[in-house]
């Protein structure tokens, strides 16, 4: 069968639509639930491949960092190569890599097909939210972006019980090898996915390079503040960081196609939705992160009440996220994410506000509000970053989105080992607020868009 010819309509007919959609799903599937059941199996992959707790994280960090490092790369590759080509590549990457971890015996096989899987996500995830502005019809690009947070949603929720399951029926390779027919299915009806034209130019090593060394050790650096890393090399790497990070600047504001989307970033709208979701994504994590040692430390919860406690946040954002993202195609997204971003800020004064002997009912309606608020925000302001770029540039718009959460997600990590450090007695607490005066940030930057913009 031939390959269909770039699509010029706007928008894929249906049904050809819904294999594409169900091509770029399966495919974030993958990649958010390999990152929650990894988690959950560390300590019985470091039992059985007889290597100490510590070095078992590799597992997780080469994954993460991996995707850290390629993401813009592959997003910009996207813009010169076209997005089918660099997301087919990605996921044929990751559905070989997950036999490869299945098959690996020692840690160090294990953490070099980590990489690769990392390769294979990173490609993915860079133009995924850029190949829903080619299958969607403009007037419902809000939809396609409200059904990829659901999608996301639902993962991380089904996450740590697939792998709790998986574990109890079966050895740690199980949980790489169930990507094995997921793949497979993705790669079938990933040839429905819309072929567009690339730029042609050439790629930009040296900018690629530059941006790993900026990323890389901004993150680590974030990474070792949150774990208690030697002080010193924390801010050598945050000032190396930095250093690049103004240099890489230079270069890309002097390229026509940036791979860091200066140009892109030079636009209020853009730049405005970008430092929204840092923010909404740091506050999200403040909360993630420290409620589970809210929930069991001091309010004395079991693991499995505190799993179960936490599930109404994702399920609300799984719930509200698509019908968000239909209200972001008749509505101002910057309305909607201003009065999401207050309603998640609400959610958490609630929960830092619990009384020290609350019902599970209280508990759990607190976060469904967080839910509700995060979702109202997330696809109305995913929406606008894709919208807002020129099309021919849809790949570093949809980079930068997964860099944005990527960022946000780190930063709240680490914030909240500072807050249980130093505030040992009330360092949830303190993250909670800490989280509140995020949300109201992101808010901020939200409302202060134009009413109508894309």
């Amino acid at each position: 069968m031939t390959s269909p010819k770039p699509q010029a309509a706007d928008g894929l007919p249906m049904p050809r639509r819904a294999f594409a959609v169900a091509a770029i799903a399966l495919g974030i599937t993958m990649a958010v639930l390999d990152g929650a059941i990894a988690n959950v199996a560390l300590p019985v992959i470091a039992r059985q491949l007889q290597v100490d707790n510590v070095a078992s994280i590799w597992v997780i960090n080469a994954y993460q960092l991996t995707i850290v490092l390629c993401l813009l790369p592959f997003a910009a590759l996207g813009d010169i190569l076209g997005y089918r080509r660099v997301y087919i590549g990605g996921l044929t990457v990751f559905t070989l890599a997950s036999l490869a971890c299945a098959l690996s015996s020692t840690l160090p096989a294990l953490v070099a097909t980590r990489v690769l899987q990392g390769l294979g996500a990173a490609g993915m995830m860079s133009v995924n939210t850029a190949l829903v502005r080619f299958i969607y019809p403009r007037r419902l690009i809000g939809q396609g972006v409200g059904i990829n947070a659901m999608v996301v949603a639902v993962s991380a929720v089904l996450g740590p019980s697939i792998a709790t399951a998986i574990l109890a029926a079966g050895s740690w390779p199980w949980l790489f090898a169930v990507n094995l027919p997921v793949g497979v299915a993705a790669l079938a009806v990933s040839r429905h996915l819309p072929v567009t034209e690339g730029s042609g130019r050439s790629f930009d090593v040296i900018g690629a390079l530059l941006n790993g060394v900026t990323f890389g050790l901004l993150i680590t650096a974030i990474d070792g503040l949150a774990h208690g890393g030697a002080e010193t090399v924390v801010v050598l790497q945050a000032a190396i960081a930095i250093g690049v990070g103004i240099v890489l600047v230079r270069r890309q504001a002097r390229h026509p196609a940036p791979l860091l989307p200066v140009d892109l970033l030079l636009r209020p709208i853009f730049a405005l939705s970008i430092a929204a979701s840092i923010c909404a994504f740091s506050a999200q994590m403040l909360a993630f992160v420290s409620l589970p040692f809210h929930l069991q430390g001091e309010l004395h919860r079991s693991q499995l009440e505190t799993g179960l406690l936490m599930t109404p946040w994702p399920l609300a954002v799984a719930v509200v996220a698509p019908i968000a993202g239909r209200l972001s195609d008749r509505y101002p997204p910057s309305i909607l994410g201003a009065i999401g971003l207050v309603t998640f800020a609400g959610g958490l004064t609630l929960l830092a506000s619990l009384s020290d002997a609350p019902a599970n009912l209280d508990i759990a309606w607190r976060m469904a509000v967080c839910g509700l608020g995060f979702a109202l925000f997330q696809a109305p302001n995913n929406r606008t970053i894709i919208s807002s770029a020129p099309v021919a540039r849809s790949g570093g718009a949809s980079g930068m989105l997964g860099m944005a959460r990527l960022l946000g997600q780190s930063t709240g990590a680490a914030l909240v080992a500072l807050a249980l450090g130093r505030f040992p007695a009330m360092g949830t607490a303190v993250s909670l607020w800490t989280g509140t005066g995020f949300a109201l940030a992101a808010a901020l930057f939200s409302g202060l868009r134009p009413p109508r913009t894309v």
